[in-house]
């Protein structure tokens, strides 16, 4: 046989070789296996509050060694006092997992979806893109699909999909249909695949202390064709390339993978909340922490970028490896005091989720074959199978960041050349704003300091027609309540490349209480390098 034809017989014998093997089953006491939920719960946590300083302080830099992170004593509770909404991913996670435990183990996505959709407290990004989606009626998949929601490749489900690995331990192939189901409310393509790789993570770390075969065994079901597999791939080669030098792969990283296509707020600019690259902070601390929990979350937060979901992450998957009861006393103490406190938003504390997964998981490991005794648990392990292939933002490449400045009080036009569009603003209540500071705004003057109102006993929706090309295209409705809201006033993709006029009519207007503010256009094109752009 020639050597050519031994080739791809040899590339299969090497894959099957460095492919994580599992056990068939696995057995746990049950005591261990509380201690590994509690100490998932407990560290990711931790993450949140060690990185909560620098969250989104380091955008497209990385967080110099010189610069200290602090932690200590009492830590966890200046923060629950201080900024309740910073425990975003973690009462997220918490709601999900109440709503499984009182819906039950086959939830449907719908019934996930309208829990989520209804909870009571500030969701941004994705999250609230979802949100807004299946409050108008639009159930998942279609609620995270990116032609529907703009934010489909941000990190949302990346930061709350703990939730899911800790009720399915050791259980990939569970742990992947209760991420399906849960994903795709708020997230599609690598927006999804974030989310999907992290429950992998939290399950794997079950069964598994070596955290770069962790990191293989959650990679195992990402399609090899997305760019999200392609992206902590990469984080893997440039490990065994630079292993002793995290920075060295940090600058590798962000050449290659550090420029985000979808989210307004951040594309074509610093700031970067997308999935694969977050994601790849996450491994990057795994793989260069070297299971050492301090030393893991660290790099993870020195990455930059969202710095505080990610050493959540990290912290929330080696909980699970060591247990609560093995993390060093120096990091455990702190989040002990706010145990038993509920999360804003929510009734559920670290206490009563950890109570909730651990309870999950029973029913779980019971339901697919396992076995569960009064001292015991014998938990059937299984490998994935490959998710299907999904990707956003086909064929609709960044072209440019029209910075508008500007404020809409009845009519506002544009146009340009490509295949698509989004506007990043947002309605404007002028209630609470000096007389003189209203006025020179409704002579279109701009000033950052000028934000939405976003009242929760304001009824007010605007109603902004769409028109492009002469075609009316949307309605598009801008609740003013802060949990309604839609983040992007009107968006387009996928359309015929070219030159296009888009004409916004507020049908409902009302000047004297309420403006849309223009921040900025973004353009895209099918084409990824464009040599020349027009507009007016």
């Amino acid at each position: 046989m020639k050597l050519r034809n031994l080739l791809p017989v040899l590339a299969l014998v090497l894959a099957s070789c460095s492919a994580p093997k599992a056990p068939e089953q696995i057995t746990l006491s049950r005591d261990v296996l509380m201690d590994k939920i509690m100490g998932g719960w407990a560290g990711q946590t931790i993450g949140v509050v060690y990185g909560a300083p620098t969250e989104f302080k380091f955008q497209g830099t990385l967080i110099p060694e010189e610069i200290p992170i602090g932690w200590g004593e009492g830590y966890v509770k200046h923060w629950w006092d201080r900024k309740p909404g910073l425990f975003d991913d973690v009462y997220n996670d918490l709601t999900f997992a109440e709503a499984f435990e009182e819906l039950g183990l086959d939830a449907s996505s719908e019934e996930l979806a309208l829990r989520f959709a209804y909870a009571p407290y500030h969701l941004a990004h994705a999250n609230q893109a979802g949100r807004y989606n299946v409050r108008q009626g639009i159930m998942p998949p279609e609620s995270g699909h990116w032609l529907n929601n703009p934010h489909a490749d941000d990190l949302d489900f990346q930061i709350e999909a703990d939730f899911v690995g800790l009720m399915a331990p050791g259980m990939l192939p569970q742990a992947l249909d209760i991420a399906s189901r849960v994903g795709h409310i708020m997230n599609s393509g690598d927006g999804f695949y974030g989310g999907a790789f992290v429950a992998g993570l939290y399950s794997a770390a079950f069964i598994e202390d070596n955290p770069a075969k962790i990191v293989d065994m959650a990679l195992e079901a990402i399609p090899e064709e997305s760019t999200f597999w392609q992206c902590i791939n990469d984080v893997r080669i440039w490990h065994r390339q630079y292993p002793k030098d995290w920075k060295a792969a940090w600058f590798e990283l962000l050449k290659k993978w550090g420029l985000d296509t979808g989210c307004p707020k951040g594309v074509s600019l610093s700031f970067d909340i997308d999935a694969k690259l977050n994601s790849a902070y996450v491994a990057m601390g795994l793989l260069y922490g070297g299971g050492d929990f301090g030393r893991s979350m660290e790099i993870a937060t020195r990455c930059g970028q969202d710095s505080d979901c990610n050493p959540a992450t990290v912290g929330g998957v080696l909980g699970v490896v060591c247990g609560l009861e093995k993390l060093p006393p120096f990091w455990k103490d702190p989040v002990m005091e706010i145990w038993n406190l509920d999360f804003e938003g929510t009734d559920v504390s670290l206490e009563k989720g950890s109570e909730y997964s651990f309870k999950q998981a029973l029913q779980l490991i019971e339901k697919n074959g396992g076995k569960v005794t009064e001292a015991d648990v014998v938990i059937p392990v299984a490998r994935p199978e490959v998710l299907p292939l999904e990707q956003n933002f086909v064929n609709t490449y960044p072209l440019m960041r029209d910075q508008k400045d500007a404020w809409m009080k009845d009519v506002y036009e544009f146009d340009f050349s490509g295949n698509g569009f989004v506007i990043w603003g947002n309605l404007v209540c002028l209630r609470g704003i000096s007389a003189d500071y209203a006025a020179r705004v409704s002579k279109k003057h701009v000033g950052s300091e000028v934000f939405a109102l976003a009242e929760e006993n304001d009824d007010y929706v605007a109603e902004i027609e769409v028109w492009i090309d002469g075609q009316l295209d949307q309605v598009s409705l801008l609740p003013m309540k802060g949990t309604s809201r839609k983040l992007e006033p009107a968006w387009k993709y996928g359309m015929e490349e070219g030159r296009h006029q888009v004409k916004m009519v507020w049908r409902n207007p009302k000047p004297d209480t309420y403006l849309l503010r223009i921040n900025a256009i973004q353009y895209y094109s099918e084409k990824q390098n464009k040599d020349t752009y027009y507009h007016n």
